[in-house]
């Protein structure tokens, strides 16, 4: 028994919740978003900064860099310069401010697809051409397609590539020869590289992440990265995050374009709950990792004996599982809406991650075990109910 209860049900209707806006009876399992209240330890921390009472403007404190810097170093085995940090309000905005300042609009950024689909609203709402770069899907694994990826990122136009490790959906960690092989393409090519580690922190108990900022100079110095506690500690709504940018050229540029979009300033809870969660939640996050692994285990366990033909993709991290339900349809949009529209059960169309995604489901298993067997459960009929159509 852990110190920290993770079956605790928190009742989120009525708290402006982007997840838990649905029907009475419904069960969102889409948006990456945990239903775990975050670690006391940060509670305790917002709690302090309310009883002040006085909500100004507020500076990045010197304790606000070590927190980044000894996590990295700590957690992660790689060494982060003070210097190299930028604070952001979030790893979208920061995608967002990179796209409009090292890149022109109607010039190319390529991503790895399926992919987070804010990727392509940060490209789109810019001006910005998408390449999909396909990766390859043979025998329940993914695989990036190297040849396609060096053709997108040749073409004259293109000026970015944004890369999430660990990937999401796919729940892939990329290794360090994937890392050094993806960033000397774009070195090679003229392309800067905006890596997404958001991630990072929730692997399986036994993985580990391999930080882009951990690899050579020669390719971090073509590198943005973006960092934050927010998704392993499930305070999205604080708005926190660090870019990570050792050449202190594009530093500049980065840092001016964060401060012309406003967003380099950091709200009244932003501080506070970076620093408890880096400084005093790792007891938390560590126990968290397994229980989410556990959720894991049990969700295979469930699928393999009540869903024959749906595989699992293996998951290294994060707490999205990406279902391939190719022997039921090849539209999983349509799947997707049966499913809720029959049982409640609220989860992400794999299309939605653009092209390779069509035959997937993405399921969200951080949650309380029993509300995770309901989610199971309703999959299930849904599924069953969808094969009589």
């Amino acid at each position: 028994m852990g110190k920290y209860n993770f079956d605790k049900i928190t009742d989120r209707r009525g708290t402006n919740s982007l997840k838990w806006n649905v029907a009475e009876g419904e069960l969102p399992m889409w948006v990456a978003d945990m239903d775990f209240e975050t670690a006391p330890e940060i509670i305790d921390a917002l709690n302090k900064r309310v009883v002040n009472g006085i909500f100004g403007y507020e500076d990045i404190p010197e304790s606000w860099y070590e927190a980044y810097i000894n996590w990295w170093g700590r957690r992660h085995n790689t060494v982060i310069k003070k210097e190299w940090l930028i604070y952001s309000a979030g790893v979208i905005p920061t995608l967002s401010s990179s796209i409009r300042k090292l890149s022109t609009p109607a010039e190319n950024v390529v991503i790895l697809t399926p992919v987070y689909n804010m990727f392509y609203n940060s490209i789109r709402n810019n001006g910005r051409n998408i390449l999909e770069c396909e990766m390859k899907y043979e025998d329940g694994d993914y695989s990036i397609d190297y040849d396609d990826l060096e053709d997108k990122l040749s073409k004259p136009q293109t000026s970015i590539m944004i890369f999430c490790n660990p990937h999401n959906p796919i729940g892939r960690i990329w290794d360090k020869d994937t890392l050094e092989k993806v960033g000397q393409l774009c070195l090679d090519n003229g392309v800067k590289l905006i890596v997404d580690e958001i991630h990072c922190d929730i692997t399986a108990p036994d993985k580990e992440y391999v930080s882009y900022i951990s690899l050579s100079d020669e390719l971090i110095n073509n590198a943005v990265v973006a960092i934050s506690p927010t998704k392993a500690f499930n305070m999205a709504g604080i708005q926190t995050s660090a870019v990570v940018v050792p050449d202190r050229f594009i530093r500049h540029k980065v840092w001016r374009q964060i401060n012309t979009d406003e967003v380099g300033e950091p709200n009244s809870f932003a501080i506070a709950a970076t620093l408890a969660a880096f400084n005093e939640g790792e007891c938390w996050l560590d126990e968290l990792r397994e229980y989410i692994y556990q959720n894991r285990l049990m969700s295979e366990k469930y699928i393999g004996e009540n869903l024959e033909g749906i595989s699992i993709m293996p998951l290294d991290a994060t707490y999205l599982m990406w279902l391939d339900v190719s022997c039921i349809t090849s539209d999983s949009g349509q799947l997707a809406k049966h499913i809720r529209k029959t049982t409640g059960l609220y989860l992400s169309a794999g299309s939605h991650y653009g092209k390779g995604g069509d035959r997937f489901l993405r399921i969200n298993i951080a949650c309380p075990r029993t509300r995770l067997e309901d989610g199971l459960e309703r999959l299930k009929k849904g599924i069953d109910s969808y094969g009589d159509l």
